[in-house]
């Protein structure tokens, strides 16, 4: 019986291990532990605690459940041929998921499989005679009490387990938030400092318990009609806040886009973040997601395009545009737009970088005949581009602003995309290779942890001061005009200015109340729909224990 139960819910049956982490910047194996030295066994077994990060952070994961739920993102059914998908992505949008959605499953099953990953550690590293066991261990502790905190805020339960061999208890409300914060406060003594953004440290300890305690009212109860925001919480927010910032080891990156760049593990605005490796477990997907499949980034790789993915809503880019109005936001906010080249002066170029941010408009590019780009001597032609690759040469690659669920709506050049994460050098179909690691939580969300703590605490003078900090950071264009006044609407409109698509949304529009509002093509205002379905499979898979899983309430 608690073999049938681990292994749906938990995945221990799954032992093979499938990519690396950067442990003291050397790539660690993650074989057979036989032969190896005391050290190499103890790398090789936190490995698979750090290793299925790129897999969870992919644009059908949990970039899904986080940005196409919400006013941020919307995926049509782009010209009646793709992205269909059954209408999952359809579904998510308009908060009507089921419970058989397979990337919700996804999402699930990588969680389990990390929490089973990170209890194999727990259990194994002790049994290793190294210096390093003990930092290791509450790296993997601390893990698992992250992916509980993941399964928490999408599902609103934990796991709680020691025994590898046991059944796990399910947590939920209070409960679960006291077991993730206390599991959090066990480790942090044992943390170090200096291993960099893609291990758990101290740094990113406090900053995800800032986030914890920024969301305790909503872990507690999920489905409350308002949120009490406890003072004894603010006040923690705002202490681990401090701790982050007060280290030194983080500052705000001068240049927005470098955060995102492919060679950002050194950033040192990033405190947590999936370290990727391009030659290894790296992906490129949340470049190649949203922009065209007409659109060729790289000259050396002419199969590496985009995919005509999801689009920024109408709504959320009305928010740039009257928040900077009669001014554009490409010349008003750095943080919107970087150009990097320009068209029609460099229509014969030797080299070819995109432009990053949210893309509007006709798009420019490298052109393609037959699968070749066309050459101007040693030089590559680049031009207007169309939709050659989808069989509709006459329709430009023009992005608009308007996109939904219509016919036309959905056309394949709907909707203004975004390029934030620098499209890697190294992807040959797109797809693969990526090796930007991928912010889990950085600097400046912290100053905003801190300023919205501040202001629910009355304190607005306080908050302003570390949204205009952030502001005024960005000196490698002409930053943002600093804000005259703070208040809760303005400071969740600021977060979606910093964070867009950094997969942060839709927990920020349940905690500010307003994840039942109206965008696009969404108008439930059902407040059950705040917590995603638990997969079927988990359901039935533990079916064997009646009432051990129930499923969430209106699914």
């Amino acid at each position: 019986m608690k073999k049938i139960v681990i292994s749906t819910l938990l995945l221990s049956g799954l032992l093979f291990l499938n990519g690396c982490t950067n442990l003291n910047e050397n790539v660690l194996d993650e074989a057979s532990a036989a032969g190896l030295t005391d050290r190499q066994a103890a790398d090789g077994n936190l490995a698979p605690v750090y290793a299925r990060l790129p897999d969870l952070f992919t644009h059908t994961n949990y970039f899904a459940m986080q940005e196409i739920s919400t006013d941020e993102a919307i995926l049509p059914y782009r010209g009646g041929t793709d992205w269909g998908d059954n209408g999952i992505y359809t579904a998510l949008h308009q908060h009507t998921p089921t419970s058989t959605d397979p990337n919700i499953r996804n999402t699930w099953l990588i969680l389990a499989q990390g929490i089973s990953r990170s209890i194999t550690a727990i259990n194994t590293l002790p049994t290793i005679n190294d210096s390093n066991v003990k930092t290791y261990v509450a790296e993997a502790r601390g893990m698992r009490a992250y992916y509980n905190m993941m399964l928490l805020d999408l599902f609103g339960l934990v796991f709680a387990k020691d025994d590898p061999q046991g059944v796990s208890q399910i947590l939920r409300g209070t409960a679960a938030f006291d077991y993730v914060k206390n599991e959090f406060l066990a480790v942090e003594p044992d943390l170090v400092t200096n291993v960099g953004p893609g291990r758990l440290t101290k740094g990113a300890l406090w900053g995800l318990l800032a986030r914890l305690y920024l969301n305790a009212p909503v872990y507690r109860e999920p489905y409350a009609a308002q949120f009490t925001f406890k003072t004894e919480d603010l006040d923690k927010v705002i202490e681990y806040s401090d701790k982050v910032i007060s280290s030194g080891q983080y500052q705000l990156s001068p240049d927005y886009f470098s955060i995102f760049n492919s060679d950002n593990h050194t950033n040192k605005e990033l405190v947590f973040a999936v370290d990727q490796r391009a030659e290894l477990n790296g992906h490129n997907r949340l470049a190649y997601f949203s922009i065209s499949g007409d659109q060729f980034p790289l000259i050396a790789f002419p199969a590496a395009n985009g995919t005509d993915g999801p689009a920024i809503t109408p709504d959320f880019y009305q928010t740039w545009a009257t928040a900077y109005a009669p001014k554009d936001p490409a010349g008003t906010d750095p943080r919107f737009y970087k150009q990097n080249w320009t068209i029609p002066a460099d229509s014969c170029v030797s080299d070819f970088n995109m432009d990053r941010g949210i893309l509007r408009g006709q798009q420019y590019g490298l052109l393609r005949v037959n699968g070749a780009y066309v050459r101007c001597g040693s030089n590559y032609r680049v031009g207007k581009l169309f939709y050659v690759t989808r069989n509709r040469p006459t329709l430009p690659v023009n992005f608009t602003e308007k996109v939904d669920f219509s016919v036309a709506g959905s056309n394949y050049n709907t909707g203004y995309r975004v390029l934030k994460y620098e499209f890697s050098k190294k992807s040959s179909s797109g797809r693969n290779l990526g090796d930007a690691d991928i912010s889990i939580v950085r600097l400046a969300d912290v100053y905003l942890m801190r300023a919205e703590a501040k202001l629910r605490k009355g304190d607005a003078a306080s908050a302003l001061t570390d949204v205009n900090l952030i502001r005024a950071a960005r000196t490698s264009a002409t930053p943002a005009p600093a804000l005259t006044s703070m208040n809760l609407d303005l400071l969740l409109r600021e977060r979606g200015f910093e964070l867009y698509w950094e997969m942060i949304r839709r927990t920020d529009l349940i905690r500010f109340g307003k994840y039942e509002g109206t965008w696009t093509e969404k108008t439930n205002s059902d407040r059950l729909k705040r917590l995603l379905p638990i997969p079927q499979t988990a359901v039935d898979g533990a079916s064997n224990l009646p009432g051990y899983l129930k499923q969430n309430d209106s699914y």
